[in-house]
């Protein structure tokens, strides 16, 4: 199959997500008083070790028996999503920002880049000598540099034995997952990631107008001058509307949770949007509350605040 007929087609897959098609709500259903909650991964449901509290894992696992939905809503790719992630149990995700949506088995959007758009990447970022990866449903694409970079970068300052050892489990899954010197045009390319730049966001916007929304980075371990680019008219709340539409909820019904730059869209969407403590001023500023931060319990006590769990 050609490339650009493979790119036409909507990739089919198994669920990433642990959710059970016969628990999910379809078109009217009766919702009652339950709840659709769409959590973002990094700085929201992980910690920056990449590690889930305990905390949160039993918020997740008692609003889902509690009869409300949860969904992953990240900017990671399903690849990015280890096991340890998965495995709590989610009803569905939107990842890549919204250029990928699944609930069950079934995938209802699958967005990806042309091969004019990868060029256009490969040409700007490698002539001005600029780490980036590609996600992709099936891997991470990079050189080895930029996986070897990465392992430093999360490695190479910890002195802690402990730490290290859930560095490990974590963050690390994650550089494991890199796929060096991959063929980027032989998958459905969802999104970039570009690490350690020196040319200016502003520049970087000029330079992609109309290819891409490029907004900063939602892994602050990858530093100010690190950041996302997606399709435009792809975002989380567009993913979220896929859902909702395919499930016939109605936004009310809907609450979201995030810390980074990607969920602007996403909070302002649902019907509340609750800020992490550690997320950035302009976060805060526009969700409807405020919660704490990952490691302080903070998706536990959002949880608590809307009735989703008991204690």
């Amino acid at each position: 199959m050609g490339r650009a007929s493979m790119r036409s087609l909507l990739a089919q897959g198994p669920t990433r997500a642990g959710g059970s098609g016969e628990r999910i709500r379809r078109k009217g259903g009766d919702v009652g008083n339950s709840k659709v909650v769409f959590l973002d991964v990094d700085g929201t449901l992980v910690n920056e070790r990449g590690l889930v509290p305990d905390s949160a894992q039993r918020a997740v696992r008692e609003a889902r028996a509690n009869g409300h939905l949860v969904f992953l809503c990240t900017g990671r790719s399903p690849a990015e999503l280890w096991p340890e992630i998965l495995d709590i149990g989610f009803d569905g995700l939107v990842a890549g920002s919204g250029a990928f949506v699944e609930i069950g088995k079934e995938v209802l959007v699958h967005r990806c880049l042309t091969d004019r758009d990868v060029d256009h990447v490969l040409s700007f970022f490698g002539s001005r000598h600029v780490d980036f990866y590609f996600q992709a449903n099936d891997g991470i694409y990079a050189t080895r540099d930029v996986r070897e970079r990465l392992r430093r970068l999360i490695g190479g300052s910890v002195r802690d034995l402990e730490v290290l050892a859930e560095l490990e489990h974590g963050l690390f899954g994650f550089v494991d997952a890199i796929k060096v010197d991959a063929d980027p045009y032989a998958t459905l390319i969802t999104k970039v990631i570009y690490l350690f730049s020196d040319v200016p966001l502003d520049d970087l916007r000029a330079e992609f107008a109309g290819s891409f929304v490029v907004i900063p980075s939602s892994v602050p371990l990858f530093g100010p001058n690190s950041g996302e680019m997606m399709l435009p008219g792809v975002n989380k709340a567009t993913g979220i509307d896929a859902l909702l539409e395919h499930l016939g909820v109605d936004r009310t019904d809907t609450i979201a949770i995030g810390d980074g730059y990607n969920d602007l869209e996403m909070l302002e969407h649902v019907g509340v949007g609750v800020a992490m403590g550690n997320a950035p001023k302009p976060v805060k500023d526009i969700a409807d509350e405020v919660t704490t931060s990952v490691d302080e319990d903070g998706i536990r006590l959002s949880f608590l605040r809307h009735g989703l769990m008991d204690t």
